[in-house]
């Protein structure tokens, strides 16, 4: 096979479309734009994204950051600092710090953040933790477990 033997294969080129030339050429006078109107001139119809003059869809979204967040995760959140002044072995749970006035209010499931130093091995039962409080919670000799909220 050489180069000038290459062809594309047979049916698979099909010849342009000569609007304007008639009548019989199939595609006359209005060429297939139909009558009038914006999309039957000459030149491109209009840019991507234009509705007709009506403000678009790309203009009526919020730009940007501050979204609000669809079906947001609420937490009562707490910090490994604050369990440290409780007695060794204890278990934590959203109803035992409700019990010790360390959490005043339920915003939702518990959550553990890791700001603070931990030295008392605890077991804490809570909805999530952050990847700082396992380690702090492990390193102290406790144990942590997810549970469902």
């Amino acid at each position: 096979m050489n180069l000038n033997e290459l062809a594309p294969k047979e049916g698979s080129k099909k010849r342009r479309r000569r609007v304007g030339r008639g009548i019989s050429a199939g595609q006359g006078a209005s060429c297939g734009f139909g009558m009038r109107g914006q999309k039957s001139r000459s030149g491109s119809g209009t840019r991507p994204g234009f509705e007709g003059g009506q403000m678009p869809l790309y203009r009526r979204l919020p730009k940007l950051k501050h979204f609000p967040l669809v079906n947001q995760k609420h937490y009562t959140i707490i910090n490994v600092g604050k369990l440290a002044n409780l007695a060794a072995s204890t278990e934590v749970t959203l109803d035992s710090l409700m019990k010790e006035g360390i959490v005043t209010t339920n915003d939702g499931p518990l959550k553990i953040l890791g700001h603070g130093d931990l030295n008392v091995a605890l077991t804490v039962k809570a909805a999530a933790f952050s990847e700082s409080a396992k380690e702090k919670i492990t390193a102290a000799g406790g144990s942590w477990e997810v549970i469902e909220a």
